[in-house]
């Protein structure tokens, strides 16, 4: 009879740390089903297949896109960091998502990259020991990399894992990574920037608007923000409210062609119609009244140098706008500055809007 190998099912960023956890347990015979999350804010499906080769290891795509958007929704329990990342909330949810799977998969505990010491709000030692409380896989969970800072697991003490082939990495240099990285033969090492788009100011500009003024903001509101340069504006100036109007402009052939295919029925769609520019794509659908697709139009081809030369010698520009299946023929001058005043919020805004939600205990 063949003895059952032992499974472990690990959390895989593609970063260094979860390259090395992933080998750490594997060159122990163990057998490491690596999962690679998903999202808008993270995740590239279209890497397993080099990292596979790369590695040598065995991964496979877990797409959570919209379970971290109800999360950004309903507002992270345990807050957001600098920026608009509510890492301690998202890593409880990838490690529960790798418990459910734990019997299906007839796998035997979960194993993460995390570093004790690392990163200053998900990888402090009372926060690990609160994502361990939290995501109920208890000492199912192993941490390779920090393994010798932590108690022992009983994956350890029953001898599935060898602990004296474990580590104790602490703080947030690379060293000791490094060093191991080329014990373990790698020869491409990623780059230490972090993954997350969530911890970039500069994306928060861009989703905080669609999180706080959509009613019901979904995945494809968030692939949308990603795409091309985002504006906002308001169709009431006078009243005070947040923005209700939301434009995103392509910024090359390839933003071009991701809008068309991001367009719903509902959104406005602008595209120069006679000179080569951006498409622009304009979504909240019922405020989109012919003097603002006008204005919007307007922005869409400033961004066209033709057009904008055109305008130069004082000639307008046809812009076709598409919207619930009917197409019309606008003629504007480009322009950056419109009567709409189209623009995004400056990071100092959304940083103090986010501190306040922390403030509040997350609740948007």
């Amino acid at each position: 009879m063949i003895a059952r190998v032992p499974t472990a099912l690990a959390l895989f960023s593609g970063g260094l740390d979860s390259i090395l956890a992933a080998r750490i347990i594997q060159d122990q015979g163990i057998r490491v089903r690596c999962l690679h999350f998903v999202s808008p804010f993270f995740g590239d499906a279209d890497l397993i297949a080099r990292w596979e080769h790369l590695y040598g290891l065995e991964i496979t795509a877990m797409n959570i896109g919209s379970d971290v958007v109800r999360l950004l929704r309903e507002g992270p329990r345990y807050g957001y960091g600098k920026v608009m990342n509510p890492c301690v909330d998202c890593k409880i949810l990838m490690l529960r998502t790798a418990r459910d799977l734990l019997a299906q998969w007839d796998a035997d505990f979960v194993i993460s990259g995390e570093v004790v010491g690392q990163r200053p709000m998900s990888q402090r030692r009372d926060a690990l020991n609160l994502i361990r409380r939290e995501t109920g896989l208890g000492d199912r969970l192993l941490r390779p990399l920090s393994a010798l800072q932590l108690p022992p697991t009983p994956m350890e003490k029953e001898g599935i894992v060898d602990r004296g082939r474990l580590f104790g990495f602490f703080g947030r240099g690379r060293k000791q990574q490094l060093q191991l990285a080329a014990r373990c033969g790698l020869t491409e090492i990623p780059t230490p920037a972090g993954g997350c788009r969530l911890a970039d100011r500069e994306n928060a500009r861009r989703y905080w608007p669609v999180l706080t003024c959509l009613d019901d903001p979904g995945v494809a509101d968030f692939h949308l923000a990603n795409t091309g340069r985002q504006a906002w504006t308001r169709t009431n100036p006078e009243d005070g409210a947040a923005p209700d109007c939301w434009l995103s402009v392509g910024r090359n052939q390839a933003d071009n062609e991701a809008l068309l295919t991001l367009a719903g029925p509902d959104d406005a769609v602008f595209k120069a119609a006679d000179v080569p520019g951006p498409v622009g794509l304009g979504r909240l659908g019922a405020a989109w009244n012919p003097i603002l697709r006008a204005d919007a139009a307007a922005f869409v081809v400033s961004f066209a140098p033709k057009a904008v030369d055109l305008a130069a010698q004082g000639k307008e520009v046809d812009v076709e706008v598409s919207m619930a299946g009917c197409t019309e023929l606008v003629r504007v001058i480009p322009a950056r500055a419109t009567p709409a005043a189209w623009g995004i919020a400056d990071w100092g805004s959304v940083r103090d809007a986010i501190r306040a939600v922390n403030r509040m205990g997350s609740s948007l």
